[in-house]
């Protein structure tokens, strides 16, 4: 039995959800989308994803036919008819249909969809061994061309990063920006440990302004961690003592190799280790309860 998606203002049987060919999402990828998470019958961080989903569509001046309240009651019944307690949200907006020329005008009723299933970024023995990485020459989007912190359908630059990473034997790679700063992996943000201290781009530089991210620097001040958004060159990344990646579908995943350089020594580091503990303990209590 297939999924129940959520498509238009009506649940439908996945075989029946679908988009036009004219539609601008398709054609141009012209919309926007968050990838939620639910953990233990509850939506995490529900909020913070709507916040952002609203303020991408803003900048991109797409209006979501939907209110913020009602999408929240969206996500949550579309899980619920899943029978998702754990798993991956996938909200989508796109321009709507249109016709075959550029002119968002053309589009005149938003496409609005929901899924809710499961996911695995990867496999389960690179949480616990950590993963090897490489930067890649595909440099990430200046903000001034297309603004990162907007969450757009528009992912061809990561995925011609996660190319490369795939052509050299890895699982993820790390984009610079044109000046030859870290910015973030293909799907993640990127954070490195040196002398106690947690050290992660700002959102300046032309990164996805994460909300797995900003949950994380939260948990680490909790801690009494110093923790610093500053730029930082691959040099900084290589003489690390520990790096790691957060993501929605990522969560937090230690990386233990750079460009064949160990970082730290070559194992998943204590700090590391301390934030994933205290993120898995936040997800069992953070967001509304689905059933």
């Amino acid at each position: 039995m297939g999924l129940t998606i959520y498509m238009d203002g009506e649940f439908v049987p996945e075989e029946n959800a679908a988009v036009s060919v004219f539609d601008h999402g398709l054609l141009y990828g012209d919309g926007v989308f968050e990838g939620i998470r639910a953990y233990h019958g509850r939506v995490f961080k529900l909020e913070e994803h709507l916040d952002r989903l609203y303020d991408s569509a803003k900048y991109i001046l797409l209006e979501i036919p939907v209110a913020k309240e009602e999408m929240a009651k969206v996500v949550i019944e579309t899980c619920r008819r899943n029978v998702i307690r754990d798993g991956y949200i996938r909200l989508v907006v796109t321009r709507g249909k249109g016709d075959l020329g550029l002119d968002p005008k053309k589009c005149p009723k938003p496409t609005v969809f929901c899924i809710a299933a499961t996911i695995q970024l990867y496999p389960p023995e690179f949480y616990e061994k950590g993963l090897d990485v490489i930067t890649v020459p595909t440099r990430r989007s200046m903000p001034e061309a297309l603004n990162a912190r907007v969450k757009s359908l528009n992912y061809l630059n990561n995925i011609l990063g996660r190319i490369e990473a795939g052509l050299n034997g890895v699982q993820e790679a790390i984009m610079l920006t044109s000046d030859g700063y870290v910015a973030e992996a293909t799907g993640d943000n990127i954070f490195i440990i040196k002398d106690g201290t947690l050290v992660t781009p700002p959102p300046h530089l032309g990164i996805l302004e994460g909300i797995t991210r900003n949950t994380v620097m939260e948990l680490a001040s909790a801690m009494g961690t110093r923790v610093y958004e500053k730029v930082f060159t691959r040099y900084d990344v290589f003489t690390a003592d520990e790096c790691f990646l957060t993501g929605t579908a990522a969560e937090l995943i230690p990386v233990v190799k750079v460009d064949g350089r160990p970082i730290g020594n070559g194992r998943p580091g204590a700090m590391t280790w301390e934030l994933i503990r205290a993120f898995r303990e936040l997800t069992k209590t953070d967001g509304p309860e689905i059933f």
